[in-house]
């Protein structure tokens, strides 16, 4: 009886043992296992948090994209209204009197040694524009400015076919920008600036008969004009409302009245940015 007992005792003791051990080792699962998950939870909240800070960066970045290209649109905008408004008053405007103003000091006079002419300024650091026979036999070459101030240049190149020549003066000077002659109308007004006669600086006005006009090169490329065009005219510029270059003087038609020629912009740009281009390796306008 006794040793029954005692086999009894032993058999519980192990049960229990056996219990606490699988209690111990579920509880021990469990933990794991709610470990495992907090990690992968954690791990989905960093992915997560990462894929929301990417996305709001993005979204910064176009945000401020957007500004930045609303602003840029805004100042264009801006600027081409102001631009609108300049030539609707030009337009609308009985005489040049302010464009006059305005491009006078752009224009220079071109004085050799042996003869003078008219010359413009088409950059802000001295480089000017005149017809290359103004240039012919000098051996010296001044620009005299609007406010008469005498300055020595220097010869840049010369395109003999077309009759253009660029100058350089020191220093830094208001300029004139050109037109795109494409958009040249017949019948529209103009003015001319030049040195007809040596009388400096004179201004006639006229208008546009007819573009694409042969000149001695044989070449339809020039402007006819009815604004008075002299000796001292040659090399200067042929004015539109808007104050742009829309050519350069360049000869009239022997002793006849109204039968100016101008060069048009875009071959005098052509011709301009040629020179440049062999003489100093870049382009100017």
């Amino acid at each position: 009886m006794l040793i029954y007992l005692l086999k009894k005792k032993m058999t519980l003791k192990r049960h229990h043992k056996i219990m606490i051990g699988s209690l111990s080792s579920l509880f021990i699962i469990a933990l794991i296992a709610n470990s495992v998950c907090l990690y992968f939870l954690f791990v989905k909240v960093n992915v997560e948090y990462s894929e929301l800070s990417s996305k709001i960066t993005e979204l910064q970045t176009n945000t401020q994209s957007k500004m930045s290209e609303l602003t840029d649109s805004l100042t264009t905008t801006k600027e081409s209204l102001e631009t609108q408004l300049s030539e609707l008053k030009s337009s609308t405007s009985s005489d040049f009197s302010g464009i006059i103003e305005d491009v006078i000091p752009a224009v220079v006079t071109i004085k050799t040694d042996v003869a003078q002419g008219t010359g413009f300024i088409i950059d802000s650091e001295g480089y000017i524009v005149t017809n290359a026979h103004v240039l012919s036999g000098g051996h010296q070459v001044w620009a005299i400015t609007s406010d008469q101030r005498t300055i020595e240049g220097s010869l840049i190149g010369y395109d003999e076919t077309l009759d253009v020549a660029l100058l350089k003066i020191s220093g830094t000077y208001d300029y004139l920008s050109l037109d795109d002659s494409n958009n040249i109308q017949v019948g529209e007004k103009v003015i001319a600036i030049g040195n007809p006669l040596g009388l400096q600086f004179s201004v006639s006005e006229g208008i546009v008969s007819a573009v694409h006009r042969a000149g001695v090169n044989n070449l339809d490329i020039y402007i006819q004009t009815d604004a008075a065009l002299n000796p001292g005219n040659s090399g200067g510029p042929l004015i539109n409302k808007k104050g742009k270059v829309i050519g350069i003087n360049n000869f009239k038609v022997g002793s006849s009245e109204s039968l100016g020629f101008a060069l048009e912009s875009n071959y005098l740009k052509e011709s301009i940015n040629q020179i440049a281009q062999t003489v100093l390796n870049q382009t100017l306008i």
